[in-house]
């Protein structure tokens, strides 16, 4: 950090010119880089607020955040280390770089895919096939799911789907 210079929360609100750089739907993903990361929440409901002004959908951090029932009504989606009960003295020191979330390296204009389990980073060239694969998948579960709860249910008929499964999954590589 530059000696003399402020990177209160409060002082540096250019970070968010930056966003608004970014193409829509916009994801901020933020690094807390304090040992240990995550003692006080970096967004809560007046932050999130802002964050959707400026465009944005969610957040991504190795931080806390809070407010999670003011915040759930507005569908901004959150995907942090943890959740705290306080707020944090934030410092903004630099933004618009690549950053490490929970072992995530994500770089600018990675495109994220996050549910309720985490997220992950998904490459550009395959994005489009992503949705396709994703239903096949999802198909696999309930067709083996399925199975299980059929009335002809055996131990072979299974052996025989996740063969087949895995024919099938050979093939589309």
């Amino acid at each position: 950090m530059e000696a003399g210079k402020s990177y209160d929360y409060y002082d540096r609100t250019d970070w968010w010119n930056h966003i608004l750089t970014v193409p829509a739907p916009r994801v901020v993903v933020i690094e807390d880089v304090d040992d240990p990361s995550g003692l006080g929440a970096f967004v809560g409901e007046v932050h999130a607020n802002i964050l959707l002004a400026l465009g944005c959908i969610g957040i991504v951090t190795n931080g806390a955040v809070r407010d999670l029932s003011d915040i759930q009504p507005t569908e901004f989606q959150m995907f942090a280390g943890n959740v705290s009960v306080s707020h944090a003295y934030a410092h903004v020191f630099d933004f618009g770089g690549a950053v490490e979330v929970g072992g995530l390296r994500v770089q600018p204009g990675d495109l994220i895919h996050g549910d309720c389990h985490g997220v992950q980073t998904i490459p550009l060239e395959i994005a489009d096939k992503v949705p396709a694969a994703a239903r096949e998948v999802r198909q696999r579960r309930q067709d083996l799911v399925g199975l299980r709860r059929s009335a002809g249910f055996t131990i072979e008929k299974l052996r025989q789907a996740i063969r087949d499964t895995a024919s099938d999954h050979q093939l589309a590589k």
